[in-house]
Protein backbone atom coordinates (compact mmCIF):
# COMPACT_ATOMS: atom_id res chain seq x y z
CA UNK A 1 0.00 0.00 0.00
CA UNK A 2 1.81 2.79 -1.24
CA UNK A 3 2.01 6.35 1.73
CA UNK A 4 4.06 9.37 1.85
CA UNK A 5 7.01 9.36 2.94
CA UNK A 6 8.92 12.12 4.86
CA UNK A 7 11.78 13.68 3.40
CA UNK A 8 14.18 15.68 4.49
CA UNK A 9 13.48 19.03 5.31
CA UNK A 10 9.93 18.24 6.38
CA UNK A 11 8.13 18.10 3.27
CA UNK A 12 6.55 14.56 2.04
CA UNK A 13 7.18 12.75 -0.92
CA UNK A 14 3.87 11.93 -2.74
CA UNK A 15 3.27 8.61 -4.28
CA UNK A 16 4.33 7.95 -7.38
CA UNK A 17 1.53 8.26 -10.23
CA UNK A 18 2.14 4.47 -10.93
CA UNK A 19 1.66 3.38 -7.60
CA UNK A 20 -1.71 5.71 -6.82
CA UNK A 21 -2.43 3.53 -10.08
CA UNK A 22 -1.94 0.33 -8.83
CA UNK A 23 -3.28 0.96 -5.38
CA UNK A 24 -7.26 2.47 -7.43
CA UNK A 25 -6.78 -0.93 -9.62
CA UNK A 26 -6.62 -2.78 -5.90
CA UNK A 27 -9.87 -1.07 -4.75
CA UNK A 28 -7.87 1.54 -2.42
CA UNK A 29 -8.34 4.86 -1.70
CA UNK A 30 -6.28 7.53 -3.16
CA UNK A 31 -6.19 11.29 -1.93
CA UNK A 32 -6.83 12.88 -4.98
CA UNK A 33 -4.53 16.76 -4.36
CA UNK A 34 -5.30 19.81 -6.25
CA UNK A 35 -2.99 23.08 -6.81
CA UNK A 36 -3.18 25.59 -3.62
CA UNK A 37 -3.74 28.11 -5.88
CA UNK A 38 -7.25 26.42 -6.92
CA UNK A 39 -9.55 24.68 -4.28
CA UNK A 40 -6.27 23.36 -2.28
CA UNK A 41 -8.15 20.49 -0.94
CA UNK A 42 -7.72 16.76 -1.88
CA UNK A 43 -10.58 14.55 -2.49
CA UNK A 44 -10.49 10.95 -1.67
CA UNK A 45 -11.42 8.46 -4.52
CA UNK A 46 -12.39 4.87 -4.98
CA UNK A 47 -13.34 2.73 -7.94
CA UNK A 48 -17.32 2.48 -7.91
CA UNK A 49 -17.77 -1.00 -9.60
CA UNK A 50 -15.75 -1.95 -5.97
CA UNK A 51 -16.84 -0.14 -3.54
CA UNK A 52 -17.75 -1.58 -0.52
CA UNK A 53 -20.86 -0.25 2.42
CA UNK A 54 -17.95 0.11 4.64
CA UNK A 55 -15.45 1.92 2.49
CA UNK A 56 -18.52 4.40 1.56
CA UNK A 57 -19.23 4.52 5.53
CA UNK A 58 -15.58 5.28 5.94
CA UNK A 59 -15.76 7.86 2.83
CA UNK A 60 -19.18 9.31 4.33
CA UNK A 61 -17.39 9.67 8.13
CA UNK A 62 -14.30 10.83 7.12
CA UNK A 63 -14.83 13.66 4.79
CA UNK A 64 -17.57 15.71 3.62
CA UNK A 65 -20.37 13.26 3.58
CA UNK A 66 -21.77 14.26 0.08
CA UNK A 67 -20.67 11.52 -2.71
CA UNK A 68 -20.32 12.55 -5.97
CA UNK A 69 -19.33 10.31 -8.90
CA UNK A 70 -17.36 11.81 -11.57
CA UNK A 71 -18.32 10.26 -15.16
CA UNK A 72 -17.95 10.79 -19.02
CA UNK A 73 -20.27 12.85 -20.76
CA UNK A 74 -21.57 9.91 -23.21
CA UNK A 75 -22.80 8.56 -19.43
CA UNK A 76 -24.18 11.70 -19.01
CA UNK A 77 -26.07 11.35 -22.05
CA UNK A 78 -26.93 7.34 -21.94
CA UNK A 79 -28.58 7.81 -18.31
CA UNK A 80 -30.55 10.73 -19.31
CA UNK A 81 -28.72 12.84 -16.23
CA UNK A 82 -29.41 16.92 -16.52
CA UNK A 83 -27.02 19.22 -15.41
CA UNK A 84 -28.44 20.26 -11.69
CA UNK A 85 -29.01 23.72 -12.81
CA UNK A 86 -29.13 25.21 -16.21
CA UNK A 87 -26.91 28.39 -14.58
CA UNK A 88 -23.92 26.44 -13.04
CA UNK A 89 -22.48 29.17 -10.76
CA UNK A 90 -19.93 27.13 -9.11
CA UNK A 91 -16.99 29.36 -9.02
CA UNK A 92 -14.54 26.38 -10.37
CA UNK A 93 -17.56 24.71 -12.92
CA UNK A 94 -17.82 21.47 -11.19
CA UNK A 95 -20.98 19.90 -13.36
CA UNK A 96 -23.38 18.34 -11.02
CA UNK A 97 -26.20 16.62 -12.35
CA UNK A 98 -29.39 15.31 -11.30
CA UNK A 99 -28.75 13.13 -7.94
CA UNK A 100 -29.23 9.49 -8.66
CA UNK A 101 -29.91 6.47 -6.10
CA UNK A 102 -29.99 2.75 -7.53
CA UNK A 103 -33.68 1.18 -8.72
CA UNK A 104 -33.32 -2.19 -7.03
CA UNK A 105 -35.39 -3.84 -4.65
CA UNK A 106 -32.82 -3.70 -1.61
CA UNK A 107 -32.84 0.71 -1.88
CA UNK A 108 -34.19 1.21 1.33
CA UNK A 109 -33.83 5.24 1.46
CA UNK A 110 -30.82 5.87 -0.47
CA UNK A 111 -28.69 7.45 1.88
CA UNK A 112 -27.35 4.54 4.01
CA UNK A 113 -23.81 3.43 3.04
CA UNK A 114 -24.68 0.41 1.30
CA UNK A 115 -27.11 1.97 -0.61
CA UNK A 116 -25.04 4.65 -1.63
CA UNK A 117 -22.54 2.24 -2.39
CA UNK A 118 -24.78 0.33 -4.77
CA UNK A 119 -25.93 3.05 -6.64
CA UNK A 120 -21.80 3.73 -7.32
CA UNK A 121 -21.41 0.10 -7.79
CA UNK A 122 -24.31 0.43 -10.76
CA UNK A 123 -23.04 3.46 -11.88
CA UNK A 124 -19.77 2.11 -12.51
CA UNK A 125 -21.13 -0.81 -14.49
CA UNK A 126 -20.23 -1.93 -18.27
CA UNK A 127 -24.29 -2.44 -18.87
CA UNK A 128 -25.62 0.35 -16.68
CA UNK A 129 -28.92 2.05 -18.13
CA UNK A 130 -31.03 4.73 -17.09
CA UNK A 131 -33.98 2.10 -15.72
CA UNK A 132 -31.22 1.36 -12.91
CA UNK A 133 -31.62 4.60 -11.11
CA UNK A 134 -34.07 6.97 -9.52
CA UNK A 135 -33.93 10.94 -9.48
CA UNK A 136 -33.33 12.49 -7.15
CA UNK A 137 -31.53 10.71 -4.87
CA UNK A 138 -27.67 10.80 -2.62
CA UNK A 139 -25.12 10.28 -5.01
CA UNK A 140 -24.22 13.18 -7.14
CA UNK A 141 -22.83 12.13 -10.35
CA UNK A 142 -20.20 14.98 -11.87
CA UNK A 143 -19.93 15.28 -15.67
CA UNK A 144 -16.06 15.60 -16.88
CA UNK A 145 -15.24 17.54 -19.47
CA UNK A 146 -14.09 16.22 -22.54
CA UNK A 147 -9.98 16.28 -22.86
CA UNK A 148 -9.52 15.70 -18.88
CA UNK A 149 -7.40 17.02 -16.44
CA UNK A 150 -5.44 18.90 -19.75
CA UNK A 151 -9.48 20.96 -20.51
CA UNK A 152 -10.18 21.38 -17.09
CA UNK A 153 -7.49 20.64 -13.64
CA UNK A 154 -10.05 19.45 -11.58
CA UNK A 155 -10.58 16.58 -9.21
CA UNK A 156 -13.91 15.83 -11.52
CA UNK A 157 -11.42 14.81 -14.66
CA UNK A 158 -8.68 13.67 -12.19
CA UNK A 159 -11.13 11.19 -11.29
CA UNK A 160 -12.03 10.10 -14.56
CA UNK A 161 -8.38 9.59 -15.85
CA UNK A 162 -7.70 7.06 -12.74
CA UNK A 163 -10.46 5.29 -14.04
CA UNK A 164 -8.87 5.26 -17.42
CA UNK A 165 -5.39 4.47 -16.43
CA UNK A 166 -6.41 1.79 -14.38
Amino acid sequence: MPSSVPVAGGADQFDSIEDAIAAYKNGEFVVVLDDPGRENEGDLIIAAEDVTAEQMAFMVRYSSGLICAPIVPALCAELGLPQMVVNNEDPKGTAYTLSIDANHPSTTTGISAQDRALTCRMLGAKDVKKEDFRRPGHVFPLQAREGGVRQRPGHTEATVEFCRLA
